[in-house]
């Protein structure tokens, strides 16, 4: 995992100014990060400041340093449209950011930030004016790939995700006995799975998610 001063998530970015969400915290042994990766790479919500650049928010808001924005995330999207210039990509309320670090073979090559193979994407590619500018706080999924699921999943985790409920039902119903025999919940160490895994969450509407990380004995 990246140190803290070239990857580290600021506490504002997650938590902005949303109002309280119904709050879930589970509590794993580092080793299972990876059952999160479902989750990383469909997309989770934050709040953030809305209207600004692409690079703002990932350098400024996120508090990802330039080096590692320019040498880890060799991909980006914003709202399905490859970015090439960080700072003439405006982030709207509602868009969808996925970043992924480099890809293999020529679809990677293509969809690399700035390659010799760019020009090849065609109507997939950001330009300017793509999206309106609308100022103040709003809210942006993220969505991350291969080796950013373990270098910058864990800080999001920590700090705190948005996610629908039925997705983060649906992510707990399929957890294994395994899984629940090393997981807390809310403080709780569980011991095995739950006869109804995300009862007390809601149905419907956004909740809140958090993992702690603890290191096995």
């Amino acid at each position: 995992m990246p140190d803290q001063s070239t990857s580290g998530i600021s506490e504002e970015f997650v938590s902005g100014n949303s109002p309280p969400l119904p709050h879930l915290i589970l509590t794993v042994p580092r080793e299972q990060l990876g059952e999160f990766f479902i989750i990383l790479q469909q997309g989770f919500t934050l709040t953030a400041r809305v209207g600004g650049s692409l690079q703002e928010l990932l350098c400024e808001q996120l508090g990802l340093s330039r080096e590692y924005v320019t040498e880890r995330i060799t991909t980006l999207f914003l709202n399905g449209k490859a970015i090439d210039n960080l700072e003439s990509a405006i982030v709207t309320d509602g868009a969808t950011v996925a970043l992924s670090a480099a890809m293999p073979g020529l679809v990677g090559a293509t969809m690399r930030r700035g390659g010799y193979y760019a020009a090849m994407r065609g109507a997939i590619t950001y330009q300017t004016g793509d999206s309106g500018t609308t100022g103040g706080y709003g809210t942006v999924r993220i969505k991350l790939f291969n080796l950013l699921l373990s270098e910058l999943g864990p800080d999001f985790l920590q700090r705190g995700i948005m996610l629908p409920a039925p997705m983060l039902n649906a992510f707990l119903k399929a957890r294994s006995t395994p899984f629940w025999e090393t997981c807390g919940v809310n403080g709780t160490p569980i011991g095995t799975r739950p006869a109804q895994a995300g009862t007390g969450l809601p149905a419907c509407g956004m909740v809140s998610l958090t993992v702690q990380f603890k290191e096995q004995p």
